[in-house]
Order: structure tokens, then C-alpha cells, then sequence
């Protein structure tokens, strides 16, 4: 059986993921949630990953002030941020579309993606759904920015995108993206046509690898178990 969507996403965030140390998951994040498990698994448990939300998965004691803590002691390798809106200099929106304050449409908020997204080396930015409706020109309001001015003091920033058609890699000195891979089944004309900024790309774009045997397997088997304890709806959904 080929790998749904979900699972190639898993395992994309799977080899995003290699190499580090401590991985936090926030809150709605069943996809990376997913892929950070698979990450760990892969390591040989080498791997501390922190889902919030989760009673089994996390070791925090005071939620997110902890968290923030970690990551200004440099304990925290990768993180991953969304948006309402996220543009071609990795700006993210999350307080809503429209002119501030008076938004047509009001999402969550900011909360910590400011102070995260300086000081976590690896963020990595996460939306399933790729169109110019979330792929800006520029966001209508920046809750975290991202790249800073000269002399700034930033460990922490952008480092891919990953979306529900593509993979991109961010170069900070530039302020842009470049297209790294493509999805099965979908082209670089619709990741054009679906992105609202411009980017970098090869003449030859890559596709993203499916996951291998083993991988599938154990999404299917032991991390769709794990996430359960979460995301019970989503693990229901993936391929016993």
C-alpha cells in the first residue's frame, strides 16, 4: 500500500528531525507530533521529544513557561510554527487577515512564537493547505518576524517550510525560500500557482522520498499507538 498525505508528511518531518537532541511539539500538531515520534523511534530513543498536551509525552511541570525557559538555555534543537498567513520572508500571522486592528478574521494569537522562533535553531514552518490565501505576499501582521536586523541577537529562526505539496529551505541571509522537493503526485506548476510569494528553485526539482518499508510500518503500528494518547481522531485515521 502507498503512503497517504499524513504519512508522507510523517516521514518527511521524520529525516527533518535526524540528528537532533530535544524536539517540542505544540499544541494541535498531530502531523509533527507524528513525525517527531517516528523521529525518536528512528534514533534508537535517543531522541527526548515533548508533545504538549500530552500526559505521556511530555515531562513539563509548568507548561509553556517551561518551555520557554528550555529554549532560552539552548534545550530545545526544533520547533515547529504555523500561521494564518506566512510570507516569502517567513513572517508569520497568527492573529488574523485584514488590517490590524480591525481584522476581518480572527485567529488564536501570537502567544510565544516570537520568543521561540529567536531562540529555537531549527523552526520548522507547517501548513498542510498550500494557496495564495495562506502563501502571502507579505502578512497582514507580523507575530513573529522572520529574520532580524544586523547585531541582533538571534539563535533561532526559520529553517524549512513544509506544506502539503512541498518542501522549501530558507536562506536567511537572502530572506527567501528555495524549493527543495515537490510531492508525489503534484507538480511545480501548482506549487507556483499555489504560492502566493516568489522563491528559488533547481531547473530539476526532486521529489520528496516516500516513506521506506520500515518507516510505514511503524507509523501504522507503534506511533500511530503513541499519538493516540493525543490525537485519538487523527490515529484513527491512519492506514492499521
Amino acid at each position: 500500500m502507498s503512503a497517504s498525505p499524513s504519512e508522507l508528511l510523517i516521514a518527511t518531518i521524520a529525516r527533518l528531525l535526524a540528528g537532533c537532541r530535544n524536539v517540542v511539539i505544540g499544541n494541535a500538531s498531530p502531523i509533527p507530533g507524528s513525525g517527531a515520534l517516528l523521529a525518536r523511534e528512528l534514533s534508537g530513543g535517543e531522541m527526548r521529544v515533548t508533545i504538549l498536551g500530552s500526559r505521556e509525552y511530555s515531562d513539563l511541570t509548568n507548561g509553556g513557561v517551561e518551555l520557554f525557559d528550555r529554549a532560552a538555555q539552548g534545550r530545545v534543537d526544533a520547533f515547529f510554527l504555523g500561521g494564518g498567513q506566512i510570507d516569502g520572508e517567513a513572517n508569520i500571522n497568527l492573529v488574523g487577515a485584514g488590517e490590524y486592528p480591525r481584522t476581518e478574521v480572527r485567529w488564536p494569537g501570537s502567544y510565544g512564537s516570537a520568543q521561540l522562533y529567536f531562540l529555537v535553531p531549527r523552526v520548522i514552518l507547517f501548513r498542510e493547505e498550500h494557496t495564495p490565501r495562506v502563501l502571502v505576499p507579505k502578512v497582514d501582521f507580523v507575530s513573529a518576524p522572520g529574520t532580524s536586523p544586523a547585531g541582533v541577537y538571534r539563535p533561532g529562526g526559520p529553517w524549512k517550510l513544509l506544506t502539503g505539496l512541498a518542501l522549501f529551505g530558507f536562506d536567511r541571509p537572502r530572506k527567501r525560500f528555495a524549493l527543495e522537493s515537490v510531492h508525489p503526485g503534484h507538480t511545480v506548476e501548482e506549487v507556483v500557482d499555489g504560492t502566493g510569494f516568489e522563491f528559488d528553485r533547481p531547473a530539476l526539482v526532486p521529489t520528496t522520498p516516500e516513506p521506506e518499508p520500515r518507516m510505514l510500518q511503524l507509523i501504522r503500528g507503534k506511533i500511530r499507538g503513541e499519538i493516540a494518547e493525543t490525537y485519538p481522531k487523527f490515529a484513527a485515521g491512519l492506514a492499521g
